[in-house]
């Protein structure tokens, strides 16, 4: 491959996994769960919270901790710096489930909102032995959570999935286990919370 074409690949593999990150998959995929979570609008200011709780509070911790110096970027490549961001992401799930518990939220965004924390366990617990993919296991999770409550249709966005699995292979962020080994656990996560 030549340099243009490698750094064509390297570009286009950045806008993919900058676009897809999981802030904005968790935004737009919770809008859409809330929605039909509960069959009509009532439903987006719970799927806003769950994504201000799963996405844009550990995107924001992320990014302040990248301003201090902790970590380069908001890749935080060294799995060995993780573990913080888990907590975070945990602990913001866990508060938004509480107030959609005590709010009488729908139950589907409700269930969203389970699976998502139990993935983050079993991701954190992964990563203490081997860099699993949290941006692969999100766009999976989200699509097949997607398909189980609006329509099997929405497992066509694992098109998508697919493609943030290739961006972060072809950074060089992950390899192509580390991907699927978080696109299988986001989706393994998913039919768990729906169907048990």
């Amino acid at each position: 491959m030549s340099a243009g074409a490698a750094q064509k690949t390297t570009d286009l593999a950045r806008k993919v996994t900058d676009v897809l990150q999981p802030r904005n998959v968790l935004l737009l995929g919770m809008l859409g769960i809330g929605l039909a979570a509960a069959g009509n609008w009532t439903g987006l200011p719970w799927g806003l919270l769950g994504a201000l709780c799963a996405g844009i509070v550990p995107a924001a911790y992320i990014e302040r901790e990248r301003r201090r110096g902790t970590w380069g970027d908001r890749h935080v490549v060294d799995r060995r710096q993780r573990a913080p961001i888990f907590f975070v992401i945990l602990g913001s799930i866990g508060v938004g489930a509480l107030v959609m518990v005590v709010g009488g939220a729908p139950t589907g965004i409700l269930v969203a909102m389970t699976a998502l924390w139990a993935m983050t366990v079993v991701l954190l617990a992964v990563n203490t032995v081997w860099k699993i993919s949290v941006d692969s296991a999100v766009a999976s999770a989200v699509t097949a959570l997607l398909a189980a409550v609006h329509s099997p249709w929405w497992t066509a966005g694992y098109v998508l999935a697919a493609a943030v699995c290739w961006s972060r292979v072809a950074l060089g962020y992950h390899s192509a286990a580390q991907t699927a080994a978080g696109a299988g656990l986001g989706a393994a996560t998913a039919a768990v919370a729906v169907f048990v």
